[in-house]
């Protein structure tokens, strides 16, 4: 089969959207870190859906690769002339594929670093956007300061030192652009972390500091770090999405994208050397982003942690598997509604009681296919930052963590990498090694696992928490991890 890239464009299947602008006529206004999935269901099909509208032609996206698995998406890209296929994937069965082409260049930052920095130093370079996960942006996840030491970024401090993360590439640039008399670009954070732009604005900046202090405070007083909130459920394409992609286009994607229909983005507007006009693209521009993100993490990124763990313990696979399941849809919405939600602030112009219950139905797409494993990995890098202040906040107004208690208990279980058939599981997190040992220990120390000051802090003190974590994690040792969870809403 013919493989999708500019000249094959023509012998698509009739139906299926393709860029209407003159992919050759984009420039490149954005460098983006992070090519993944999301990025690429999220701000590269917004920017495509603007440019199929005549607007921010100027606004094209170089994507940049860190790490050794992206040079599999070089190599595609490469091939594909950046060009992709997004599949939305509806409740109903129905399949709306189109053709993204926002993305016109990828750079895969080892084989080239100087071309990177340059890219970034070029005035037509306004913005540098970041999907680089949870734990990219390198902070404790108890004391929140920035840590020098570990082995990448310890090695980009030194002098003389070629770039290999983010914060190496990103002060170059910076550096180069103050020396050049250039206005610094806009770093904008898309990772789902509570004020992800002050987060990442306090890591580079401490990056800086201690690469240049004078550096650093320019970069401090100079760069916008806008705050963002962003949605869509974005899985793992399988091997059976790029044969249907090929049934559904008539040509060969090595790697599509597919996504629920629901899209959100939420950001502060804060870009000194302008920006596409996302609101045309039904992207919300406003002054104060946290309300949105604490809803969307504190209610739908929790309680896929509420979900996942009771869910894979229960025998389950995919996220609409478990919540077809009443025991775990009951379980989430008791944890939204009697803990989450009391520490929310009001969201303007959302209905919290509509939008808990849409989250529900969004996890039920069975076409998505979301799998457990897929929510169930990196939870040292998700549970402190989305459940965890649920329980801070919680325990300081005097509410309930009962069932923010079970959640963090379902994680211990789950860390022991054994499920209730004996059969090992595949724990995919950046601290198992450390992980599955304390938690095999908790049989006989029962609270071992949230003793981890790291990640919990003093909450192994408060027996506001423990008593309710123990119960649970009692329970989940006895009767499993289905009556537990059933236990909760009878």
């Amino acid at each position: 089969m013919t493989t999708l890239n500019k000249s094959t464009l023509s012998g698509i299947k009739p139906g299926v959207p393709t860029p209407s602008y003159d992919l050759d006529a984009v420039k490149t206004g954005i460098v983006h870190f992070g090519v993944g999935g999301f990025h690429r269901s999220h701000m590269a099909m917004t920017l495509n859906r603007l440019m199929n509208d005549g607007k921010a032609l100027d606004w094209g996206i170089c994507g940049v690769g860190l790490l050794e698995g992206d040079k599999k998406l070089r190599d595609i890209f490469a091939e594909q002339d950046c060009l992709y296929t997004l599949v939305l994937k509806h409740p109903d069965g129905v399949r709306e594929p189109s053709v993204i082409g926002s993305i016109r260049e990828y750079m895969f930052a080892p084989d080239d670093p100087e071309a990177v920095i340059e890219k970034m130093a070029d005035p037509e370079t306004r913005i540098v956007s970041l999907t680089i996960t949870e734990g990219g942006y390198n902070f404790d996840r108890v004391t929140g300061e920035f840590m020098a030491s570990t082995p990448a970024v310890a090695a980009d401090l030194k002098d003389g030192a070629i770039p290999s993360t983010a914060f190496g590439f990103v002060t170059e640039a910076l550096r180069r652009r103050r020396e050049r008399g250039i206005p610094a670009f806009t770093v904008l954070s898309c990772d789902n972390i509570q004020g992800n732009g002050h987060v990442a604005k306090e890591m580079f900046t401490a990056f800086a500091k201690l690469k240049d202090a004078e550096l650093g405070e320019w970069i401090e007083q100079n760069v916008a770090f806008p705050n963002s909130m962003v949605d869509r459920i974005t899985p793992v394409t399988a091997p059976e999405d790029i044969a249907e992609v090929a049934e559904l286009t008539g040509l060969n994607d090595s790697w599509p994208v597919v996504a629920e229909p629901f899209f959100q983005w939420v950001i502060e507007d804060d870009f000194p050397l302008g920006r596409p006009p996302f609101e045309d693209a039904d992207v919300q521009l406003v002054e104060d982003v946290e309300p949105y993100e604490l809803m969307k993490l504190r209610l739908l990124n929790a309680s896929h942690q509420g979900l996942t763990y009771f869910g894979y313990l229960s025998g389950y696979r995919f996220a609409h598997e478990a919540l077809a399941d009443p025991a775990i849809a009951n379980f989430l919405l008791a944890y939204m509604d009697k803990e989450a939600t009391p520490t929310l602030r009001p969201v303007p112009g959302i209905d919290l009681r509509a939008y808990k219950h849409m989250l529900i139905e969004r996890f039920s797409n069975p076409e998505v296919r979301d799998t457990l494993a897929r929510l169930c990995a990196e939870s040292s890098d998700r549970i402190p930052k989305w459940l965890v202040p649920v329980i801070h906040d919680q325990l300081a107004r005097g509410g309930d963590v009962t069932l923010s208690a079970a959640i963090v208990a379902s994680w211990a279980r789950y860390a022991e990498g054994v499920d209730e058939q004996g059969e090992p599981i595949n724990v995919v997190d950046p601290l198992k090694d450390e992980l599955i040992p304390i938690a095999l220990s908790q049989r006989e120390n029962h609270l071992a696992f949230v003793q981890n000051k790291k990640l919990f802090g003093d909450l192994s003190e408060n027996e506001k928490f423990t008593v309710p974590y123990l119960a649970a994690l009692e329970s989940l040792f006895t009767r499993g991890a289905h009556e537990t969870v059933s236990s909760y809403t009878r």
